[in-house]
C-alpha cells in the first residue's frame, strides 16, 4: 500500500504538470481533469500497479518458496501426505488475482486525487468542478474492463513467481535466481498480456477506443 500510494501520487503530479503545460498552450486547460482521469483508469493505473506488484510481491513469493524448497520444508510437508501445491501455491495465486484489481483502484484514486490537489493549488479549481470535468468523458466501459484485466496480471505474477520458487533445485543460489526470474519474466509477460488485452477490450468494448 505505501508503494502504490507514493507511486500514484507521484505519477498524478507528473502527469498533471506535463499535460497542463501543453494544454494551456492550446487553450484546452479545461480538459486536464478528464485527461488525468482517463489516463489513469485506462492504462497507467493497471499497468504500473502490476509492474510494482511484480517487483515487490513476485520476488518475495519466488524467494520464499525457493527457500522452503532449499531447506526441505516442502519435502517435509509432502512427507505428511499434504498436497504442497494446494497449500503453498494456490493461495498465493488467488491472493494476487484478488488483490491486483483492488490495488489498481487505489492507484487510480491516488493519481486522480494528487492531480486535483495540484490543479487546485495552481488554478484554485473546486473539487466539484474537477470531478465534473474528470468524469465528463468517462463511462463504466472505460473503467471496468481495464481494472478487471489486472486479475489476469495477478494470475500471471502469481503463477510465474510460484513456478520459479516451487521448482528450484539449486539450494541457496536457487533462491536468488527464483527472485530475479520471478520479477523479470512476470514483468515481461504482464507487458505482453497488456497489449493483447487492450486489443481484446477494443474488440469487446469499441467505445473505449474513442
Amino acid at each position: 500500500m505505501p508503494l502504490i500510494l507514493s507511486s500514484g501520487i507521484a505519477l498524478g503530479l507528473v502527469i498533471t504538470l506535463h499535460t497542463r503545460s501543453e494544454m494551456i498552450k492550446f487553450g484546452t486547460s479545461a480538459l486536464i481533469p478528464e485527461v488525468q482521469c482517463r489516463s489513469f483508469f485506462i492504462e497507467i493505473g493497471p499497468l504500473v500497479t502490476a509492474l510494482l506488484i511484480a517487483g515487490r510481491v513476485g520476488a518475495g513469493m519466488g524467494a520464499s518458496l525457493a527457500e522452503m524448497r532449499a531447506t526441505e520444508q516442502i519435502d517435509a510437508i509432502e512427507a505428511l501426505s499434504v498436497d504442497s501445491f494446494k497449500l503453498l501455491v494456490v493461495p498465493r495465486i488467488a491472493a494476487c488475482v484478488l488483490a491486483l484489481p483492488l490495488l489498481t483502484m487505489f492507484m487510480d484514486f491516488c493519481g486522480v486525487l494528487s492531480g486535483f490537489l495540484l490543479e487546485h493549488f495552481l488554478s484554485h479549481l473546486s473539487l466539484q468542478l474537477y470531478i465534473a470535468r474528470a468524469l465528463r468523458g468517462v463511462e463504466w466501459s472505460s473503467f471496468i474492463p481495464p481494472t478487471a484485466k489486472t486479475a489476469v496480471f495477478g494470475f500471471i505474477i502469481g503463477t510465474v513467481s510460484c513456478f520459479f520458487g516451487y521448482t528450484t533445485n539449486q539450494g541457496a543460489e536457487g533462491v536468488r535466481r527464483a527472485a530475479t526470474n520471478s520479477v523479470v519474466v512476470s514483468s515481461l509477460l504482464v507487458i505482453l498480456a497488456d497489449v493483447l488485452l487492450v486489443k481484446l477490450i477494443f474488440i469487446l468494448f469499441p467505445e473505449t477506443a474513442v
